[in-house]
């Protein structure tokens, strides 16, 4: 059962009625924003209990329970990373890759989630993990706190839906991130998921003004859904690695048109990058 969540926030408590934007839009977005906090801080909860169970897989040295771990456990995390990003220290602790140490892989500053991959992809073994797992779990619930305290800001928020796909279109579809593990269509589900969050909790917003936009936005979400389908495995994905160099292009030209019809969705609020 997840926790009451008090959703604190600097912006006016009164709504406009109708359908019309108020002349601040932050006004109307007091509603978007308390769910959306809800829906993060749901999954920083589920995170915290996933990441519990995978480190303890990983500290015990069942590599197989470890290894089946890694792609569902990451997904809580990748779901809300338009608000994880802003702790930009417990990012970095908590997802950042080899490619930032001086050492890479073998640097001993290099932490979380990659650093676990690589030793159980690329080294077969949990040894020496155990260290790594305790600072991912305390790293996460330390994520997990400073959400819970949070005001979120309305441009970030609304700004997040087209950020997480242009950061796959950007960088994951070639699959830098899980380089070891071969997980990413976990992370592009999760990914999809977080945005679409987003976009139907301020739909009720634009959709009198903007019904064809968002008609072409939802066909884009079931394009990247029908793309991503075909590479499900029971409960989750195949690796990444069967996927050919003309797969990976559709991916992504799925993936990049989502992108640009979402990247419009802070100007349809009436948001700027100031706000």
């Amino acid at each position: 059962m997840f926790r009451r969540i008090l959703v604190t926030t600097i912006l006016p408590t009164v709504l406009l009625s109708g359908t019309a934007l108020a002349e601040d839009p932050k006004i109307d977005l007091v509603g978007p924003l308390a769910d959306y906090k809800i829906f993060v801080s749901e999954n920083t909860q589920k995170l915290v209990a996933d990441v519990t169970s995978f480190t303890d897989a990983v500290k015990a040295g069942d590599l197989d329970k470890a290894k089946a771990l890694f792609g569902p456990t990451r997904m809580s995390y990748e779901r809300i990373e338009p608000i994880a990003e802003l702790f930009s220290d417990l990012d970095a602790s908590i997802d950042s890759r080899a490619d930032d140490y001086e050492k890479r892989e073998s640097d001993p500053q290099f932490p979380g989630f990659h650093r676990i991959e690589y030793g159980l992809w690329a080294q077969n073994s949990t040894e020496g993990l155990a260290g790594v797992a305790d600072k991912l779990l305390t790293d996460v619930k330390e994520l997990d706190k400073r959400i819970s305290e949070l005001t979120f800001p309305p441009d970030k928020v609304v700004g997040g839906a087209g950020a997480l796909m242009e950061e796959v279109a950007a960088t994951k579809v070639s699959g830098e991130e899980d380089r070891y593990s071969h997980t990413d269509l976990f992370d592009f589900d999760a990914n999809v998921a977080g945005s679409r969050k987003i976009v139907d909790l301020v739909r009720p917003l634009i959709t009198e003004k903007e019904s064809d936009f968002l008609k072409k936005v939802d066909a884009n979400f079931a394009t990247v859904d029908a793309t991503l389908s075909k590479y499900r495995e029971g409960d989750g994905y195949a690796s990444y690695e069967k996927l050919t160099e003309p797969d990976r292009k559709v991916v992504a030209a799925a993936v990049n048109a989502l992108a640009e019809d979402l990247s419009q969705l802070r100007g349809k609020l009436g948001l700027s990058a100031s706000n």
